[in-house]
Parts: structure tokens; sequence; C-alpha cells
């Protein structure tokens, strides 16, 4: 292996390092479990396995019976897309309120790893231009959705569980409600045993502006109501 290859070698692995930096520090400054230390492990030796599937398949000599052996370049690197997978389904949670949450970090699991392929199978513009995109995507186009997009894109839900202390003031507080244009698609409504009152569980569509502790602070001057618990 001669200087200048193995000068290109250190230079995918440091350009697929600066990379796979990116990509963790966008979900570092968001407390998200990709972090700095995983996603440069990802994309760095996603690299180093593509260099070596590729510089493998040209690195064998013929055998001395004459028969000529044959690799598929990728092989090695085609593994990654699949082995990545174990990573991205440990940081997808179902919460108590039944929501998912973790998608959007396991996806970016398995651009970082895509990433560092780019990189060892030598398509550098193409990686760096990869990431802009990516970043581009999770942070200035959902910006503008919310922002400029349609009406049920520019909100998000969360859950209410509204004790009330009356049965006559149920419908009261669901008035109240859609005064204040929260949209309520699925409403759950129980007695409490033991206790004289009402729980309302109510999965809601609340504008993207409205954040949680307003919302909390609305519901709580909400004539009749007893306790409140916001889930967002």
């Amino acid at each position: 292996m001669d200087f200048w290859l193995e000068a290109e070698m250190i230079m995918k692995l440091s350009i697929s390092a600066v990379l796979g930096l990116v990509i963790g520090l966008e979900r570092e400054l968001k407390s998200k479990p990709l972090g700095l230390k995983t996603s440069l492990v990802i994309s760095i030796v996603s690299c180093l396995l593509t260099i070596v599937s590729i510089e493998s398949a040209y690195s064998f000599p013929d055998s001395a019976s004459g028969i000529k052996i044959q690799m598929d370049p990728l092989r090695l690197a085609a593994q990654i897309v699949s082995g990545i997978g174990f990573l991205g389904a440990g940081v997808i949670l179902r919460r108590g309120n039944e929501q998912i949450s973790g998608l959007t970090t396991a996806a970016m699991i398995w651009g970082a790893a895509g990433i560092g392929i780019a990189v060892g199978a030598g398509f550098y513009p193409e990686a760096i231009f990869g990431v802009v995109l990516l970043l581009v995507s999770v942070e200035l186009i959902p910006f503008y959705v919310i922002k400029y997009g349609p009406k049920r894109l520019r909100s998000h839900e969360m859950t209410f569980r509204i004790k009330v202390n009356e049965q006559s003031s149920i419908e009261k507080v669901m008035h109240e409600l859609q005064k204040e244009r929260f949209v309520v698609y699925q409403s759950r409504i129980k007695d409490l045993e033991g206790e004289s009152l009402h729980l309302m569980e109510l999965k809601v569509r609340v504008s993207a502006h409205r954040t949680l502790p307003e919302v909390y602070n609305l519901l709580k001057q909400i004539e009749f109501v007893h306790t409140v618990e916001v889930i967002g």
C-alpha cells in the first residue's frame, strides 16, 4: 500500500469524522440520545468498513490453481445499513401517553452511517451536500412548515387529563376548550371511585404557537376544574 493510498484513507476517515460530528452536534444541542460520541463512532466505523470492503475486493491475488477470486466491493458496506438497525431501535421509545418518540434520532443514526459509507466510497461532494440537506430538513423546513404551512401542520398534539367537580360541568369545560380553539379528536370520561370527581381524558390539537405552560395555565383558570395534567 503506497503513501498516497494511505493518505487518501486518512483523509476519508477525517472527512467522515467531521461530517459525523456535525450530525452529532445537532442532536446533542437538542439533548437527544444520539450525541457526539455515538455519531462519530457510527460515521467513522462505517467509513472504515466501506474502505476495507472496497480495498479487500482488489487485494486478493489469484490462487495457485489459477482460479480468479471475485468479490463484491461493497458487500461488507451493504451490511452496515441493516446492521445499524439495532442502534436505531434502541432510541425509539413508546411513552405513557401512547406517543412514539425517537424516530428522527433513529433516522439520523441511519443517516450518519450512510454519510460514512458515501465518504468511504469516495463520494465527497455528495456526502457533504447530504449532511447540509439533512440539517436543513431537520432544522429549517419544520420551522417554515409550522409558520406558513397548512393549518393541520401548524398544530401539535397534547393530552389533557382534567378532573372536574360536577358531572354537569363536563359540557361547560368542553365548551371552553372550543372557545380557545382546541380541537378535541378523541375523548374519554369516567367516574373516579372513592372520589366525587370525574376524569376527562382528551387528545387535542393545539396551535404550535402555544406553549405547554400557557396551555396549562389556561386550563387551570376554567371554572369547575379541580386538577389538570397536560402531556405534550
